[in-house]
């Protein structure tokens, strides 16, 4: 069955009826060529147990079963239940999981159902949930890659290189667990429905040790969100307002001890540069 196929998929969701559901972000890939190349970025191979979130009719799936031990996909629309175990009955080694990525232990899942597999993950997120299952996946550090299908303009800035406009506290948030590559963009009429934007498709790659060392990563991470708080502001008032107890004349006088101007924004920042910033923070303020 060509799970991309406009024909096969209207008689396959017809057949169950299914409805396409604006809440859950579903859009389903409609060109083969597609999902062979995000399973092939993945660089999924025997060794790798995968972890799947919203497989769709499972296109992706079907592609990653080919290559993987064993992929696990974790869907949320219980309408696309009895449509994946047609989809997916000649694949063995895929087991979908009924239930909401956001609120399982992906730790204890990856840990039961992969074994000796090393766990990684691929998937076609849906937009309205990249950054919170993002987020997720990089707390989980048993996942080795994270290989997404997401909106261009997202991958754009969680890639954008530390210190560039385009970036963010997400982003540096992102590159400090991940070494982050764009790999090639998916246009939208690749979709069906076709959604409103071009998607991209980001591969990350767990660091073996944090890109900075950092003292407190706790206040690091409230220093790196302090900064873009008031974007359109300078760093010291940003700062000064995200940071009870610390003036604006405190801050400025730890921005200027790392070398900063005083008039820098957050978003001209990189890692090393809110390692050091934060560490003079936190010294002033013992």
């Amino acid at each position: 069955m060509n799970l991309c196929d406009y024909d096969t998929i209207r008689e396959l969701l017809g057949r169950h009826g299914f409805h396409f559901s604006k809440s859950m972000g579903q859009n389903f890939l409609i060109d083969p060529q597609v999902p062979a190349d995000i399973a092939a970025a993945s660089r999924a191979d025997a060794s790798c147990g995968v972890l799947e979130i919203g497989p769709g009719i499972g296109p992706l799936t079907a592609e990653l079963a080919r290559r993987a031990g064993k992929v696990v996909s974790v869907e949320l629309d219980k309408s696309l239940l009895p449509v994946l175990a047609e989809t997916m009955a000649p694949y063995p080694n895929v087991e979908i999981v009924p239930g909401d990525a956001m609120k399982l232990d992906l730790t204890a899942l990856a840990a039961e159902k992969f074994q000796s597999l090393t766990p990684i993950v691929c998937a076609n997120l849906p937009y309205n949930i990249t950054t919170p299952v993002l987020t997720k996946l990089v707390e989980t550090p048993c996942f080795r890659t994270i290989t997404v299908l997401i909106q261009k303009e997202v991958a754009q800035r969680l890639s954008a290189p530390p210190g560039s406009s385009q970036g963010g506290s997400f982003s540096l948030f992102l590159q400090y667990h991940m070494e982050t590559e764009l790999l090639f963009d998916v246009p939208r009429e690749k979709f069906l429905p076709a959604p409103k934007v071009t998607s991209a498709v980001l591969r990350c790659v767990r660091r073996d040790r944090p890109a900075v060392e950092v003292a407190d990563e706790d206040f690091f991470f409230r220093c790196v969100r302090g900064a873009f708080l008031l974007r359109r502001k300078t760093l010291a008032n940003s700062l000064a307002a995200a940071l009870p107890g610390y003036s604006r004349e405190t801050v400025q006088e730890a921005i200027r001890s790392c070398g900063l101007s005083p008039d820098v924004r957050g978003e001209r920042l990189t890692l090393e540069d809110f390692a050091k910033l934060s560490a003079a923070l936190a010294e002033t303020g013992k």
